[in-house]
């Protein structure tokens, strides 16, 4: 026991101290709400920031286009772009170059 009179363990001879060190123990690591699950819970909710930031750039670029579409000039733009439409009177020439064409690979 002589390891126990040590000037360290003194304070621990108090009950209240020993108390108060396991109940700050116990809420640190195994309490429902530790600090642990805290930084899990702080990470996961920057996660979710982060995500909510991006469908909100993601929603306002497609307000955006579909401001653009509603259009009679931004959806004739559309038509001619997407679908290669053209008016009767006109002729249209694709002009595609090597590095923009889809190649099969063989694998």
């Amino acid at each position: 026991m002589s390891f126990f009179k040590h000037k360290f363990f003194k304070p621990f001879k108090n009950v209240f101290i020993i108390f108060l060190v396991v109940f700050v123990v116990w809420m640190l690591f195994f309490d429902s709400n530790s600090l642990l699950i805290h930084q899990d819970l702080n990470s996961e909710m920057d996660d979710l920031n982060n995500e909510k930031e991006y469908y909100q750039k993601e929603t306002e670029k497609d307000n955006k286009e579909i401001k653009e579409l509603s259009t009679k000039e931004g959806l004739e733009k559309f038509a001619r772009e997407e679908y290669y439409m053209k008016r009767d009177n006109e002729e249209i020439f694709i002009i595609e170059y090597e590095d923009s064409l889809k190649v099969k690979t063989n694998e």
